[in-house]
């Protein structure tokens, strides 16, 4: 799998010749509003290095954008087919006139949690009362999910404060300092400090919105309608990568390490591996016999769009139904799981 950042993309193929592609197979740009090393990339990379592209006929290209909004950006101006991103900017885009749809689910849960470290003194949301909250950057999304949690628990917005504190090594010595009380984080982050800092956390979701999925696969609607056999095939590879990393997390924790530009060590992969195993309700095969594998439900989207509404997110209710869809998830589900999953396993 090639890995390009968006600014580097179009300097770099001025100076090679593209891979030859068999006369079969279709060609796909990813655009990642992450970086190579999130943990979210297993999936394209297990794809990739295990043959569910090609075993669809597909060749997979994904840039970098690192940022959710520049991902958007890249794929309405058709520089890429499909981002790989959070939801809420295509909400929000949706009133400006950007027209999205998300095809596959890229994790079965709300990212944004408020996280506490499991021997903070916070046991409950009231205990925030005084307390400085991290976050990324300053106006986040997780800012207004946990506004509304605080609020829920009868804090006013001048019981508490936000201040930002970047991510990775900043972030963590903010919270184990004790400068910050806890993190309105994306939790796949806290998952990565669990085993890279060997910390543990807890965390608060917002209960109105838990379980709805705000990060997937997007494409535009000309996409959909002019690409849509190859996307189903995309959907496809992407369900059997996430049901190979969930039977199988050391080699997909291999097949990361190799793509991510990372040095290849055996401690790497064991790193990436326990991580893997760690965050199994992060990816969308926690249940790899479900035929329902990557679906995001519009009734969920629903209960999403109106949070977003009544929290002023948007001016508006966003109709679900313009930016979802399950066009793709009965193809993409439609093998034989059992037989698959006995596959996986055997692999090394």
């Amino acid at each position: 799998m090639r890995r390009l950042s968006i600014l580097a993309a179009a300097a770099v193929l001025a100076l090679i010749a593209p891979a030859p592609v068999r006369a079969a197979d279709d060609t796909i740009t990813v655009v990642s509003g992450s970086f190579p090393t999130a943990y979210f990339e297993v999936l394209g990379d297990v794809a990739e290095h295990e043959g569910f592209y090609k075993d669809q006929h597909l060749t997979v290209t994904i840039n970098f954008a690192g940022n959710p909004s520049v991902a958007v950006q890249a794929v309405a101006a058709g520089k890429g087919d499909i981002g790989s991103i959070g939801l809420e900017p295509i909400i929000q885009g949706y009133e400006k006139g950007v027209r999205m749809v998300a095809f596959l689910a890229r994790d079965p849960h709300l990212q944004q949690v408020l996280g506490v470290l499991d021997n903070s003194p916070i046991h409950t949301l009231a205990d925030f009362k005084g307390t400085t909250i991290g976050e990324l950057t300053l106006g986040q999304p997780g800012e207004i999910y946990t506004s509304v949690m605080l609020a829920g628990a009868g804090l006013k917005k001048s019981d508490y404060s936000f201040a930002p504190i970047g991510n990775g090594a900043q972030a963590i010595q903010a919270l184990v300092t004790g400068k910050v009380a806890g993190a309105a984080f994306p939790y796949p982050e806290l998952r990565i400090y669990e085993v890279s800092a060997n910390l543990k956390f807890r965390w608060f979701r917002e209960p109105i919105i838990a379980d709805d999925s705000d990060v997937g696969y997007i494409a535009t609607p000309a996409t959909l309608a002019a690409k849509g056999d190859a996307l189903k095939r995309f959907s496809r590879a992407i369900v059997q990568a996430a049901i190979f990393c969930r039977v199988n997390p050391d080699q997909a924790a291999k097949d990361f390490v190799m793509s991510s530009g990372m040095k290849v060590t055996d401690e790497a992969i064991a790193h990436e591996a326990t991580l893997l195993r760690n965050s199994m309700e992060l990816l969308p095969a926690y249940n790899p016999m479900s035929k329902r594998i990557g679906e995001l439900p519009v009734r969920n989207m629903r209960v999403l769009t109106k949070f977003m509404a009544d929290n002023g997110l948007t001016t508006s209710v966003v109709p679900a139904s313009a930016i979802v869809t399950d066009q793709f998830i009965d193809y993409a589900n439609d093998f034989d799981h059992k037989a698959f999953i006995a596959k996986a396993k055997a692999v090394h």
